[in-house]
């Protein structure tokens, strides 16, 4: 071990709250899971994304409501709407069930028959892990093959004296979700099953005192972290303290008595002098079933611990469809390409049959000793029985990564399969380590608004892709709840799309596209109860939608090039679950969409670390590619040997680290020696382990130790409160360090309302930043990218134009500096080239290349010509020039407001065609017809170009419809010329003529307007769970209601919504 060479104090001020990105990772990195257009041209692929760049949909099928037909017309329409994945989950929420039974002979035909179709259509079929939306089960699971608890009854008896008695039998824990879960013969059979374990006696304590959170320390619940308030990322580290005296059971007091435990549960034993508790621990079924399965899919989830158990619940669950389709996802194409483990809502589980055998071979030692802490009994002393339970979860959560996820993983490569997991919400290990098994790693966030806040979920899924090298990381996207009521549309979710590629998401699947057996012309149809966002053909805008599709496509297809750029890596606690949270002023933005700051950062587990990374060149690298400037570690007083050995090893191969020493091991391995090794190496690292009240850096081998002052937070003990404990220093203070080492910021902006991700292509020497608008403004604005160069241009995912941009100037050593202009909630990708005159990426120091090349003509040189430009660039940052220059303001040359054709159309209630001297909002014309109205209506007008102006390729013209609610398609003299979902709601025309121009405007609206017309009818839909009889019998509708929905959405008298062409239309130039 080298010794410290220096040691100086600086003086780096605490500032606000750090940026801590938490997030774990198994030690594998998988493979690409874009393989097949690696090679395509940058170019190419952003003007034609291939079809795995395209989004997905969670496509739901509602308990035996399933048609070939509709499937087939539902397959179709995806294809027609740019839909590239299909997530294949059947489930029981609000409809009621259909004819054909999961999983029988006529499931399976249509079944087969959905992949057939993929295949002609070329769409990827994704099939999760069991019926339902979450777990792995159903009723071929057995009890003894179920998720399980370790349960103990308690006798106390006074000796000396003979106990010739029956033990009573432990009763099993209430479900995290109550017994309404459960069917009677699913209580029937969890009431019957229990297995003896182990028969302890010992010495009753004189105080009887319990640990405090032990249900959840012990892993008997695990409450869901999205949707339950108060829920704790992480468990603080054990405690130190002893506990009060005569509180705690002596270890080696402990009888072991299974042995003499009658079949029938009585127990035989000479008892001997003094007051003795006998403890009958036994194996329970935790409750946790397949939900919301359909119901001949409702059944126990199956052991976590347990590969044999798993394997069993695959056999019985995909081995009838394997066996019938006889799938290779590794082909091109369409059909059964990947297996999905969605997000975790089963619980905890705290044991299993080889549990034992696993944690002496994991651990080191017995556990039985330590059986009655999982009732909350002390053994030993506190500080022993809590690391028992640590031990006791970090053994859970490698379990579960094991033999759950890496089983169902390895299952799927005999198909050719990949693996998508979602590692979150009531995970009892931890997100990072789960995740990071997955070929592509997969997060959830809900629509702004109408539902729960997951944002964290996909800083995890980035973070874990990111350190794995996995080059997809998607998302259950826009999920909502019943209050989202078909309120959503492209227009108002592309400021969430951006924030979500922003933070590192390049799949977006949506959830969720609800399969309706109706009849087609019962529209909007099935719905999965209240859940949205609708995203299925039934949608009034769908012929529309592919536009926004494309855009999505070209965007994910430029994310998942090169690599991210990174400057920060934060390491989350040992042990679990772990769950990551950044320090409040870590991201600005809102608490919904929050956004990284210019220094980006990722979160990385203990055990990724351990064995991945590296360094070179002063970075903390990772086999897939990312890097990382900075290393912060979390503020709790607790570390294993082996983590700090890394660290050590890190810091001593020039690794520049941030963070407090730790002083013990949580774990009893090795127990005490763990704490000896631990506080010997930290004392050499850090030189002392009290920290200075000034902060100093501290020269250690090759790289630096940041600590004391106000560096970093108070130490995380065990009495901390974890949902107000602070992990990591605050983002200033972790900037002023990252400034101190010679870095700037990756991006920045004038006016902070430009988010931004950054990829950096190695090979090929390029750049690519995307930017985003957020706010509900035009922005004028002077951003400064940290690796770029003189060579810009401007990739329009919108439209996939690309053009150059003039006028950026070398920053140095910040970077180059770019006049921006953006309209509301805009988005560009701005991608720099190599220039032979600027010194390239991560190196703008001078910004000007010394290679003898760049000599000019007349004499003088490139660094000498460069810096002349920039001082004239210098005279005139900030006055526009270039912003009128690379995003010229169109001016109007005609406005078209009236008269205007309208025709709508009188099947779902309109009037045909009527005339509007002036356009206006649908909702508030006196006729029901067109208030009431949902569905598309055409606008056309006629127009003569004024005098004077003249038509050509370089002055394009442009149609602006101003407002429009909500997508429009746009035709010119019979010619489509685009489609209008977002804003500037324009597009540029190319069939115009000098007279006689007829323009059409298709506007599609929401659902939302008829819905609210048809409750001045009766209800005629689905009442106490049951179909209509007219439904069921195929008799005319009793009502003059126009739509059907499996869910009442809205009341009479509910606000109707904004509709149609709002305008100005105007004419640009």
């Amino acid at each position: 071990m080298n010794s410290i060479k220096t040691s100086r104090r600086i003086g780096v001020s605490p500032g606000i709250l750090l940026i801590p990105l938490i997030l774990a990772i198994f030690g594998l990195v998988f493979e690409s899971g874009c393989s097949s257009s690696k090679q395509l041209p940058l170019k190419q692929g952003f003007t034609s994304p291939p079809p795995e760049y395209r989004p997905g949909v969670y496509w739901y099928f509602m308990d035996g409501n399933l048609s070939r037909e509709a499937m087939t017309r539902e397959l179709e329409a995806m294809k027609e709407a740019g839909i590239g994945w299909a997530l294949f989950l059947e489930v029981n929420v609000g409809v009621p069930r259909g004819q054909v039974d999961f999983l029988s002979q006529k499931w399976q035909e249509l079944f087969a028959h959905a992949i057939k179709e993929g295949e002609r259509l070329g769409i990827k079929i994704i099939m999760g892990s069991g019926p339902g939306w979450a777990g792995s089960g159903g009723p071929w699971v057995k009890p003894e093959e179920s998720m399980q608890h370790l349960v103990s009854s308690e006798v106390r008896v006074k000796g000396p004296g003979k106990f010739d008695s029956k033990l009573p039998v432990p009763r099993p824990k209430t479900p995290f979700f109550g017994e309404n879960t459960l069917t009677p013969e699913l209580k029937q059979a969890r009431e019957d099953w229990y297995q003896d374990v182990a028969v302890l006696a010992f010495p009753t304590p004189e105080m009887d005192r319990r640990i405090p959170l032990i249900e959840e320390k012990a892993l008997y619940y695990r409450a869901p972290f999205t949707s339950q308030p108060g829920v704790w990322p992480h468990l603080p580290p054990p405690a130190e303290a002893s506990g009060p005296a005569g509180s705690a059971i002596k270890k080696e007091e402990i009888i072991d008595l299974t042995s003499r435990l009658k079949p029938n549960g009585s127990l035989d034993w000479e008892i001997p002098p003094g007051s003795w508790t006998v403890r009958r621990f036994v194996a329970r079924n935790n409750g946790a079933v397949t939900r919301p399965a359909p119901l001949p899919g409702l059944g126990f989830e199956c052991d976590k611990f347990s590969r044999e158990a798993f394997e069993s619940h695959l056999h019985h669950y995909l081995g009838p469809l394997l066996e019938r389709i006889q799938p290779d996802g590794s082909k091109p194409g369409g059909g059964w390409k990947m297996i999905h483990i969605d997000s975790w809502e089963m619980g905890a589980q705290n044991w299993s049959q080889n549990f034992r055998q696993e944690f002496i071979k994991r651990r080191g030692y017995d556990p039985l000793p330590y059986y009655p802490v999982y009732a909350g009994c002390q053994v030993g002393t506190l500080e022993e029985s809590e690391r028992f339970l640590w031990d006791l979860r970090k053994t859970s959560s490698e379990l579960i990564v094991e033999n759950h996820a890496l089983e169902f993983k390895e299952f799927g490569r005999k198909y050719g399969f990949k693996l998508s997991i979602e590692p979150y919400d009531m995970n009892p290990a931890s997100d990072f380590d789960l995740g990071a098994v997955a070929d592509v790693p997969m997060s959830e966030f809900w629509s702004d608004g109408f539902g729960y806040n997951s944002s964290f979920s996909v800083i995890e899924a980035t973070s874990i892709a990111h350190i794995t090298g996995a080059p997809v990381v998607a998302a259950e996207a826009f999920t909502a709840g019943a209050e989202e009521a078909w309120k959503k549309y492209p227009g108002n979710m592309k400021n969430q799309t951006d924030w979500a590629f922003c933070l590192g998401l390049n799949r977006l699947i949506f959830h969720t596209f609800a399969h309706s057996s109706l009849d087609e012309k019962l529209k909007p149809g099935m719905t999965m109860g209240p859940y949205g966002v609708h995203w299925d053909n039934r949608q009034t805008w769908w012929p529309m939608v592919r536009a926004y599709h494309e855009y999505i496509a070209r965007c994910q297809f430029l994310l998942a090039q090169g690599k991210p750029v990174a400057d920060v890596l934060y390491l989350i606690p040992e042990g679990a679950p772990q769950v990551f949270r950044s320090a409040p002023d870590a991201m600005d933005g809102t608490e919904f969409l929050p956004d990284k700051r210019g220094f980006s950062f990722d979160g990385c587990s203990p055990e990724a670390l351990m064995k991945l990374a590296e360094v070179e060149k002063g970075q903390i690298v990772f086999p897939g590619g990312a890097s990382y400037k900075l290393l912060v570690l979390p503020a709790f007083e607790t570390m294993t040997p082996e983590l700090l050995r890394k660290i050590e090893e890190l810091i001593r191969e020039g690794a520049t680290v941030i963070g407090n020493p730790p002083r013990r091991s949580p774990s009893l391995k090795n127990f005490p020696d763990c704490d000896l090794e631990v506080e010997g190496l930290a004392k050499n690292m850090w030189g002392g382990l009290e920290k200075p009240q000034l902060a100093e850096e501290r020269i250690y081998g090759k790289g630096k130790i940041f600590w004391g002052g106000g560096l970093n937070p108070e130490v995380v003990k065990s009495d901390s409160d974890p949902l107000q404990a602070r992990l990591y220093p605050d983002y200033q203070t972790t900037a002023g360090i990252l400034e101190k080492i010679g870095l700037s910021p990756d991006f920045s902006c004038s006016s902070g309302k430009i988010r931004y991700t950054h990829r950096s292509l190695t090979e090929t020497e390029e750049e690519i930043y995307f930017i985003s608008n957020r706010s509900g403004e035009s922005v004028d604005d002077v951003c400064t990218f940290r690796d770029g160069s003189l060579r810009a241009e401007l990739w329009d995912p919108l439209s996939g134009e690309r053009r150059p941009l003039d006028g950026t100037q070398v920053v140095a050593p910040a970077g180059v500096r770019l006049e921006i202009r953006l309209e509301p909630e805009q988005s560009f990708f701005i991608v720099f080239k190599k220039d032979s005159s600027v010194a390239g990426p991560h190196n703008l120091s001078t910004g000007i290349s010394s290679a003898p090349g760049n000599a000019m003509k007349d004499g003088t040189t490139a660094k000498k010509k460069t810096a002349a430009k920039n001082q004239s660039l210098d005279q005139i940052a900030g006055s526009g020039q270039f912003v009128f220059k690379n995003f010229p303001q169109r001016q109007a040359i005609l406005t078209l407001g009236g008269p205007w054709k309208v025709k709508f159309d009188p099947a779902w209630g309109g009037p045909g065609e009527v005339v509007f001297e002036q356009l206006l909002n649908w909702a508030i014309h006196p006729d029901d017809g067109i208030r009431y109205y949902s569905g598309t209506a055409v606008y056309t007008a006629e127009f003569d170009l004024p005098e004077g102006v003249e038509i050509s390729r370089k002055d394009a013209l442009y149609v602006d419809l101003g407002e429009v609610f909500c997508l429009a398609r746009v035709k010119l003299n019979g010619q489509e010329e685009g489609i209008v979902w977002t804003k500037p709601a324009r597009v540029r025309l190319s069939g115009i003529k000098k007279r006689g121009n007829c323009l059409e405007v298709e506007v599609a609206n929401l659902w939302i307007n008829r819905l609210i017309g048809d409750e001045n009818e009766p209800w005629d839909g689905v009442v106490n769970g049951s179909w209509p009889e007219w439904l069921l019998i195929g008799s005319p509708r009793p009502t003059k209601r126009l739509t059907f929905t499996t869910h009442h959405f809205y009341r009479q008298g509910d606000p109707l919504v904004l509709s149609g062409l709002l305008g100005p239309v105007r004419l640009l130039k």
